[in-house]
């Protein structure tokens, strides 16, 4: 037993080496893997051994994790199941939608659910958010915060998407700045960025438009865990493409 506990020790040191190896971007990933490789292990070692009964003691250990990893899933979902065998919305050109504001410009990959943005404008304009630190994220989020509402909500799904709630423990600002139930006060959606925000084509009819609506507010609504400004979003989206 004592031999399996320093096994164990080793192998959790290996993965733990190799997750710091992997680029800042994939490391989210990296860790599911690892974690599904844990349990998988864990359960098979339990089972033969006689002691399937703690696996709900490792099921129980694993919430912690789950609950970071969740909001990052959700999002991903969002743009990921949007369209669906026999759907009759016409996803946007590359399979990607894109999310601008005055500060940041977000893209989204429909099939792998991965956010790439840059910053637009500020002390770290030009910089991409997948090389960015947590100190410059929070220095980011800070101008947002102080410059355009809409910019601040967008990063901040952008930081659950990527990091679950832990980047909020190192949020001193997060007090001050609740998420409000609807978008902030800038310029009303255009067209364009109402199609390219459900993932539509120009010309897109309003079967195709209430179907994409209804896909993502079914992940993204905020008492299914969704973000409340990207429901605002969506549902101003679907407004202007229907007037």
């Amino acid at each position: 037993m004592i031999a399996l506990f320093f096994l164990a020790l080793v192998i959790g040191w290996v993965g733990w080496l190799w997750l710091r190896q992997q680029p800042l971007h994939q490391r989210k990933p990296a860790m599911i893997k690892l974690l599904i490789a844990a349990v998988v292990v864990a359960v098979a070692f339990l089972a033969l051994t006689g002691r399937f009964y703690l696996v709900l003691g490792l099921l129980a250990g694993l919430l912690p994790f789950a609950r970071r990893l969740l909001p990052g899933l959700l999002m991903g979902r969002l743009f990921r199941g949007m369209r669906t065998p026999g759907g009759g919305a016409k996803p946007s050109r590359g399979n990607r939608s894109r999310v601008a504001t005055d500060i940041l410009d977000m893209s989204l990959d429909h099939d792998s659910g991965d956010m790439d943005g840059r910053v637009l404008k500020g002390p770290l304009a030009g910089q991409a958010l997948a090389d960015m630190s947590e100190a410059e994220f929070l220095e980011l989020l800070r101008y947002c915060r102080q410059n355009d509402v809409d910019s601040a909500r967008l990063l901040e799904s952008y930081l659950d998407r990527r990091f679950g709630d832990s980047w909020r423990n190192d949020d001193q600002d997060q007090t001050d700045h609740a998420e409000p139930g609807a978008r902030g006060g800038g310029n009303p959606l255009t067209e364009q960025e109402a199609l390219e925000i459900l993932g539509l084509e120009l010309g897109a009819t309003r079967e195709e438009i209430i179907q994409a609506h209804r896909q993502m507010m079914q992940k993204m609504h905020p008492d299914r865990g969704g973000s409340t400004y990207l429901a605002a979003l969506i549902n101003e989206a679907k407004t202007v493409l229907l007037r």
